[in-house]
């Protein structure tokens, strides 16, 4: 039988000099374990970084699938790049390990920092993405022909043998970088800190790697030249952190236009809010003062400012309401009590379920002074039930319960969610859900849609419709006027009242039989004035209409 440790596979892993036993301070195999560990920590960091660039860029952009597309595509072609490139490293392959591990640890660490700074102060992130991506891919496919190399050094066997225990130890690390990055660093240390804790861990093993066990393969030179370089990506690594705070205070004052004055990581978004806590306004409308209106992002997103909600929230909730039934009210969304604020002006309303799936946002518009004066304290009202759940699943349970001869526990049902183009919201959006709210509306009842900016994304807008009209909904459109949103945060396109950048905000409103909207949008109990707003809006939406557009199902989303 062949002893395997006997047999040299030059030609799969280069000339003779190449694979010259290391002079180890340590036995073959002890050292063959350092190895593998050390490919355990790299691809745990490896994966780290990529999970970093696709959740920052998803929270930055929107729209999760396209940022992990252009993040996973880019960095696997990144990574053939890199494993060609370091084939002619391999004749130093400690060296070249050191210097490339140092070189990952730095711009890995450093990524995020650097694509918030080129949201914050650019306004544009994606080249960034890409070139992070790149670079990085190159890096993480440049250490597996070296490591490979390192070792057979330490300890010669089969080709396949090393390749199963090298690629053992990689897979595995992944598995450990993907569930530590969601579950550990990023609700514990957040995406800055934890990115350059991940660079200090990864610089770190290399450099022990390299200059303590392959110390012998080293000439003097080079080992100096390692050792000062893993020190100086350690110090950089470690001033990072140190300035991870006052960075992202100056960078949030960049993107918000002011200084936050709330800023929450719920678990499900990073919830900030700017302005002065007692200028919200107690009317409706934001009274300006030396900390500005009031403003709520979400995730980067403007969703509400204190200076123009009201009329949004006017149009999206009182031609549903305000004729017809509506002694039960379900509100979709709408954490921050506003809608559930003009929902309760109609004194007929009996019980309001409020469904949000972030519990920061509901604890925000019960206790923060402005949004709870804003939203004059609608969710302590005894009519409000509200449920911390995924829309979504509240409603499939919901119809699951009440069963096929349903006629519909709710009178009016408001959709205050996230923009369509939001990949979170996409199913909020789809056929699907359509067909649960509609099961569940009564008969003669209503059900309000926010469906963004007609004019600025009308395919948008009149796919929402055509998806209403699939679920067997008749649906009447409508919009009013709304100033441009996003003033204060430039970089950001939000989803909700004021972020749209449109002149228009657009509504659609929906039941069982036309007969039901006959008296709607305008509402006749409506101040005439906006009674007249609506029916203009409806007059002109009725005229742009665009037929024949495919509704978006769960498996065919149609709003890219």
């Amino acid at each position: 039988m062949i002893d395997p440790q006997e047999t040299v596979p030059t030609a799969a892993f280069g000339p003779p000099e190449v694979m010259r036993p290391a002079r180890l301070p340590v036995r073959s195999g002890p050292g063959r374990l350092l190895v593998l560990a050390a490919v355990f920590v790299c691809a745990a960091c490896g994966l780290v970084y990529e999970l970093e660039l696709v959740a920052l860029a998803s929270y930055l952009t929107g729209d999760s699938v396209t940022q992990s597309s252009v993040v996973l595509s880019v960095m696997v072609f990144a990574m053939g790049i890199g494993a060609l490139l370091a084939k002619q490293l391999r004749c130093r392959a400690a060296v070249g390990f050191g210097a490339i591990e140092a070189g990952l640890a730095l711009v890995g660490g450093c990524s995020a920092m650097a694509l918030y700074a080129c949201f914050a102060w650019c306004g544009q992130s994606r080249p960034a993405l890409v070139g992070f991506s790149l670079v990085i891919g190159v890096l993480i496919g440049a250490e597996v022909p070296l490591l490979m190399t390192l070792i057979q050094r330490v300890r010669r066997q089969d080709a396949g043998g090393a390749v199963a225990d090298l690629f053992a130890a990689d897979y595995v690390g992944a598995l450990v970088g993907g569930l530590a990055f969601p579950f550990l660093l990023l609700p514990v240390l957040g995406q800055l800190t934890g990115a350059l804790v991940t660079g200090t861990v990864n610089a770190v093993a290399g450099g022990a790697l390299v200059l303590w066990l392959f110390r012998r393969d080293l000439t003097p030179r080079a080992r100096r030249r390692l050792l000062a370089v893993n020190a100086l990506v350690l110090v950089l690594l470690a001033v990072g952190v140190l300035l991870v705070a006052p960075f992202e205070r100056a960078a949030r004052r960049a993107v918000y236009g002011s200084a936050a004055r709330v800023v929450v990581q719920t678990g499900v978004q990073e919830v900030v809010m700017t302005g002065d806590a007692g200028r919200a306004g107690g009317t409706g409308h934001g009274r300006k003062g030396s900390g500005g209106p009031l403003a709520l992002y979400l995730d980067g997103r403007l969703e509400v400012s204190a200076d123009n909600e009201f009329p949004y929230h006017q149009a999206l909730v009182h031609p549903a309401v305000a004729d017809g039934p509506h002694g039960r009210v379900l509100v979709l969304g709408g954490g921050d009590g506003l809608a559930v604020r003009e929902v309760l002006r109609h004194r007929a309303v009996r019980s309001v379920t409020v469904v949000e799936i972030d519990p920061g946002v509901i604890d925000l518009a019960r206790t923060d002074p402005g949004l709870s004066a804003l939203n004059h304290h609608a969710l302590d009202d005894p009519r409000v039930h509200v449920v911390t759940a995924d829309a979504f699943d509240r409603l499939r349970a919901e119809s699951a319960r009440c069963g096929r001869r349903c006629r519909g526990p709710y009178d009016v049902i408001v959709s205050d969610l996230p923009d369509p183009r939001v990949t979170a919201g996409t199913k909020l959006y789809s056929q699907e859900f359509y067909g649960l709210v509609a099961r569940l509306l009564a008969p003669g009842g209503r059900l309000a849609v926010h469906a963004g900016p007609p004019e600025a994304r009308p395919r948008v807008f009149w796919t929402v419709e055509s998806t209403l009209r699939s679920a067997g909904l008749a649906t009447v459109p409508y919009e009013v006027p709304g100033r441009r949103g996003g003033e204060s945060a430039r970089p950001v396109s939000g989803s909700g009242p004021t972020g749209s950048g449109a002149r228009h905000w657009g509504f659609l409103l929906a039941g069982h039989h036309a007969r039901d909207l006959d008296a709607a949008a305008p509402a006749p109990q409506l101040p005439s004035a906006v009674r007249a707003t609506l029916r203009d809006g409806a007059r002109a939406l009725s005229a742009a209409r665009i037929d024949g557009l495919p509704p978006s199902t769960l498996m065919h989303p149609r709003y890219g």
